[in-house]
């Protein structure tokens, strides 16, 4: 009997011709967060001292760790995590890379103009594609005053996306998804974004966003499939994810 396609297609993307990269932190109680959220609190309530098995109670914010936002994070009316569609949690993947910029300038916004330049490399992003930012701010994982990046007088600094930029991925390319490596879709010193204008826009849009993501510098910038998954929290903002993405080695 012939085996079914799909058992063979899994086979071969397991094979060393290809490729697979997690993009996820681990995370626990002492991990970066956004300075709003407290810490992640976790305890054993069985353990091999007094039981067969081990089990944990956490306790968490839903926007802790690598995490996805659904679009009820932003906008009230927007769907939640239990509404979003096995469908959805699988993309193209398209990275946008701007780690050089940010080394110049940690406040650094993706514009439009870095979307371009990626499309005369790789030609036109996919309809449905996740566009993520590459900016290297994973590698100041687990370093929570790295991560944040205060500054004498306490404000923050880290990279995002223009507004611009987000607008023509949506409403000119129909992207799916975005995703990027610090906190925030807006950096924090954009005051013109204030207060997370771009975040709001993408959200009230109808895109999940995965926020704190890492090894993007580990991936191609075309060519590679991601791979999005989430609890099904129902009513859910928010929550931890774990993405990884499979693409053929060269």
């Amino acid at each position: 009997m012939e085996e079914p396609r799909l058992w063979n297609l899994l086979r071969e993307l397991k094979s060393p011709s290809y490729e697979w990269v997690d993009l996820t932190h681990a995370f626990d109680d002492e991990s970066p967060r956004w300075q709003g959220f407290p810490a992640m609190e976790s305890r054993a309530v069985y353990d091999y001292d007094n039981a067969i098995f081990r089990a944990h109670v956490y306790s968490l914010v839903g926007q802790y760790g690598t995490h996805v936002d659904a679009p009820v994070h932003f906008y009230e009316q927007g769907r939640t995590l239990d509404q979003i569609g096995v469908r959805e949690m699988v993309f193209p993947l398209c990275v946008v890379d701007v780690h050089k910029k940010v080394e110049k300038n940690c406040d650094y916004a993706l514009s439009r103009k870095d979307l371009e330049e990626w499309e005369s490399r790789h030609g036109r992003i996919p309809e449905g594609a996740f566009v993520a930012m590459r900016s290297d701010w994973h590698k100041r994982w687990p370093d929570s005053e790295a991560c944040m990046n205060f500054d004498s007088a306490g404000n923050v600094h880290y990279p995002g996306w223009s507004l611009e930029a987000l607008c023509f991925l949506i409403e000119e390319w129909g992207v799916g998804a975005v995703g990027h490596e610090a906190f925030d879709t807006d950096p924090p010193a954009l005051e013109e974004q204030a207060p997370l204008q771009g975040e709001y826009y993408v959200l009230s849009h109808d895109r999940i966003q995965v926020e704190v993501m890492a090894n993007l510098d580990k991936v191609p910038e075309a060519g590679a499939v991601i791979f999005c998954a989430f609890p099904k929290a129902k009513g859910g903002a928010g929550f931890s994810a774990r993405c990884f993405v499979v693409f053929p080695k060269e």
